[in-house]
């Protein structure tokens, strides 16, 4: 069984969470924390749970899921893993966070991309990859098809959807996305969103005013 635990960091509120299964292996996604509480709260949890972290994924490169990646690496040892059409992204964050106000440490480049479709596999636990761009040019989502839960980034929130007037936003993709990668889950299916409280397939299917 997949227990996911979450974290909210870092001024835009994103949240970051931790997936691990009775192995006691994790998946830390969008490492968020910037200041040195979000971090300590985060390798007090691990500790304490006992887990052994062996996955870093982003779902997305925007600053906001990507600012943790250099701690996580310093202290865990782990690179970041996402599709090469974020690469972009992540390296342009030097030139925009003085800006927004961030001593960001730069993340470590990966040693390896994550495809368009196929799994991750951690402990006895598995995730799909689901290719859902829009909000970002190569934003991923990561699907357990036994929990039936998805850590979806800034693809879907509770009766809202990602931003698109970023670079490389389109919303006419994103919308496509939604319907035909996320809406042909299981109605059960739980999102856990990059910003906010997590909400359902069925709930947003239903009550989503841009659908």
């Amino acid at each position: 069984m997949i227990h996911v635990h979450s974290f909210v960091n870092n001024p835009y509120q994103e949240n970051t969470y931790i997936l691990f299964d009775e192995s006691r292996q994790c998946v830390i996604i969008d490492p968020g924390m910037y200041t040195g509480a979000e971090q300590n709260a985060i390798t007090k949890y691990i500790a304490e749970q006992k887990l052994s972290p062996v996955l870093l994924l982003n779902t997305h490169c925007h600053i906001d899921h990507v600012l943790g990646n250099k701690f996580v690496f310093d202290t865990y040892g782990l690179k970041p893993q996402f599709h090469e059409g974020e690469l972009p992204l992540l390296t342009a964050v030097p030139s925009y966070a003085p800006a927004q106000g961030f001593q960001y440490e730069v993340s470590p480049l990966p040693e390896r991309f994550l495809p368009e479709t196929g799994s991750i596999n951690f402990g006895n636990s598995e995730l799909e990859i689901i290719f859902a761009p829009g909000h970002s040019p190569a934003h991923l989502c990561f699907y357990s098809k036994t929990e039936k839960i998805v850590i979806g980034g800034d693809v879907l929130f509770y009766g809202s959807i990602g931003r698109t007037d970023l670079p490389g936003g389109n919303h006419a993709q994103l919308l496509s996305n939604i319907r035909e990668k996320l809406f042909v889950l299981p109605d059960a299916t739980i999102v856990y969103p990059g910003h906010g409280r997590e909400t359902s397939i069925g709930f947003e299917k239903q009550h989503n005013p841009f659908f």
